[in-house]
């Protein structure tokens, strides 16, 4: 018998459920509610199982995935470059993130965000794997290699310090 068996709940439940059946059973099999001592040893046994089913079950409840939140690749990738195109970086980086699948344009798209955000070392992760999933798009190619040099030169004090002062004051008016 497995653990939901024991619970007496279905593979599907939620986490309201398995704790309502577990109270329910808890309450039947309490080695309280018998006098004779064989009974008590037997309905502590049960008690025993029905923690150790408990637990199993709680931790695989709560450790699914909500699959609801999900969104086509496809649907993405045309929602992020429409967001893309009108600047709205943040909510491109949100919608990528429920993708139920990635592929090369994912990561040139996700790539372009991180741009956007001056993210480059990043970017150009991104770029490159979008490279290793598609190596003869060079479109690929380019947008890694101007992400490279982008870190290369955001290296140089000066541009670190430019893009410290900007990261500061931006800080200021997002408040």
């Amino acid at each position: 018998m497995n653990a939901f068996e024991l619970l007496g709940v279905r593979a599907d439940a939620d986490v309201e459920q398995v704790k309502h059946a577990y109270h329910c059973r808890a309450k039947e099999n309490h080695p309280d509610r018998f006098l004779d001592p064989a009974e008590q040893q037997a309905a502590h046994q049960r008690m025993v199982e029905l923690n150790l089913a408990y637990e199993q079950v709680i931790k695989q409840v709560q450790s699914r995935r909500p699959v609801f939140h999900e969104v086509p690749l496809e649907r993405v990738k045309a929602t992020v470059r429409r967001l893309i195109d009108q600047k709205h970086y943040d909510s491109a980086l949100l919608h990528l993130g429920r993708a139920d699948s990635k592929d090369a344009q994912w990561y040139a798209l996700q790539g372009e965000v991180l741009m956007a955000f001056r993210e480059y070392g990043t970017a150009h992760q991104s770029f490159r794997q979008a490279v290793q999933l598609e190596p003869d798009d060079m479109r690929y190619r380019q947008m890694a290699l101007d992400a490279a040099i982008q870190v290369k030169r955001h290296k140089q004090l000066p541009l670190r310090l430019k893009d410290s002062i900007d990261a500061l004051f931006q800080g200021r008016r997002r408040r």
